[in-house]
């Protein structure tokens, strides 16, 4: 079957079976493997992605239902080739990782949740990485590196998307 998707801002075409989930034609297909496939019932968050930016478990999905959609890995976050997220940033300044396997979902939970509200409470932020398992740091680092980054976000003078104006919503 063929797809179309958007994946990190670039249109790409694949042929996949129908049963392919969308987490092994990430990394099979398009060799997206930051990605990771953890175990695979949708528990443990580590295939987690961003379609159409709200966090998805990749592993629960087949990749033609994603087709037509917007995807965004971890590989997509970052604002440039050899940079760095604010939130990617905020993590390794704040020791949000330890093994590094849940990362790419925690961040991109993280991500997600920046993008609607722009100081997350610290039960927003347990809330938004409620579905992501981590098995080393406790959860500390991980609340502090997103309560981190988005304090930076607030003091940037980056521009803020529109949805991220305390209260609304996407």
């Amino acid at each position: 079957m063929k797809i179309e998707l958007t994946i990190n801002g670039v249109r790409r075409t694949g042929d996949v079976e129908p049963r392919k989930t969308l987490v092994d034609t990430l990394r099979e297909d398009f060799l997206l493997t930051g990605t990771h496939a953890g175990c695979e019932h949708g528990v443990c968050g580590a295939c987690t992605v961003l379609l159409n930016g709200e966090p998805v478990r990749s592993c629960l999905m087949f990749a033609a239902q994603a087709d037509g959609y917007e995807i965004t890995t971890i590989e997509g976050v970052a604002p440039a080739p050899g940079e760095m997220s604010v939130v990617q940033d905020a993590f390794c300044e704040t020791h949000g990782l330890q093994c590094g396997f849940c990362t790419p979902g925690m961040i991109l939970s993280a991500h997600a949740l920046l993008e609607r509200t722009q100081s997350p409470s610290h039960e927003d932020i347990l809330e938004a990485i409620s579905g992501n398992i981590c098995r080393c740091t406790g959860y500390g680092q991980i609340v502090e590196a997103i309560e981190f980054a988005a304090d930076r976000l607030r003091k940037s003078n980056a521009p803020r998307p529109a949805a991220a104006v305390e209260g609304t919503a996407k």
